[in-house]
C-alpha cells in the first residue's frame, strides 16, 4: 500500500492488494480526484478514517447495449409513475445518498469531506446526477463522475420502489443515445447485476478509459 504526498500522482493500479486497495492519505481535490477516475481509482472510506483509494481487480461494469429491464420495470415506464430530470437537483441527491438508511450498511461512506468535494466538482460540470420525482417530491436518484464517454456511478438513493432503478435506466439510455463505452459500477452489486451489469478485468477496464 503507497502513501500519498501532496503531489498530485497515484502508483500504478496493478501494485493495488487483493482486495484492491492501493494508496492512503492524500486530497479530495478536484484535481486528484479527477486523476483518480480517469486512472481508474475510486476512493472508499469512512468517517473517522483516512481517505483509502481502491482499485479492484474485478471491475463491475454496465455496457449500455446490454442493460436489462424486467416486465414490471417497463409497466412502471408505460404508467409515467415518475418524473425524470438530469443534472437540476445535484445537492439534493447527494445529501439523500448521504442520509438515507441502508440496513445491510453500517454507516455512509459519504463524509463531510467527500460532500464538499463532490459538490465541487459538479461545480465544475464533472460531477452530475439523475433525479428522479413523484408529485414534484424527489423519491429517488443517482449521481456520479462523467468522463465524456465513460460515467462512473457514486451512489444512488430511493425512499419508494423502483425509483432507484429507474433513475439508471434513464442514465443508461440517455448515455446509449450519447454513443458512451459503458457505465462504471466500480464492485459488484446484486441490484445493477440485475440489470445487466457485469465484472470484467481491470485491464481490459482501463482500456475503456
Amino acid at each position: 500500500m503507497y502513501i500519498l504526498t501532496k503531489k498530485i500522482e497515484f502508483p500504478p493500479v496493478h501494485f493495488a492488494a487483493e482486495d484492491g486497495l492501493l494508496a492512503i492519505g492524500g486530497d479530495l481535490s478536484t484535481e486528484r480526484l479527477s486523476l483518480a477516475y480517469r486512472s481508474g481509482i475510486f476512493p472508499w472510506f469512512n468517517e473517522g478514517e483516512p481517505i483509502i483509494w481502491y482499485s479492484p481487480e474485478n471491475r463491475m461494469v454496465l455496457f449500455p447495449e446490454e442493460l436489462r429491464i424486467s416486465k414490471s420495470m417497463r409497466k412502471v415506464i408505460r404508467d409515467q409513475q415518475f418524473k425524470i430530470t438530469f443534472n437540476t437537483a445535484f445537492e439534493q441527491v447527494l445529501y439523500h445518498c448521504k442520509t438515507i438508511y441502508r440496513p445491510d450498511q453500517g454507516g455512509t461512506w459519504i463524509t463531510d469531506d467527500m460532500e464538499n468535494a463532490y459538490l465541487e466538482m459538479h461545480k465544475k460540470g464533472i460531477a452530475k446526477s439523475v433525479e428522479v420525482w413523484e408529485n414534484d417530491v424527489l423519491v429517488g436518484g443517482l449521481y456520479g463522475i462523467d468522463l465524456g464517454s465513460v460515467f462512473c456511478g457514486e451512489s444512488m438513493f430511493s425512499t419508494v420502489s423502483n425509483a432507484s432503478k429507474m433513475a439508471f435506466i434513464y442514465l443508461v439510455e440517455k448515455l446509449k443515445k450519447e454513443n458512451y463505452k459503458l457505465i462504471d459500477c466500480q464492485v459488484h452489486n446484486d441490484h445493477l447485476a440485475s440489470l445487466g451489469a457485469r465484472e470484467i478485468d481491470r485491464i481490459d477496464f482501463l482500456k475503456y478509459l
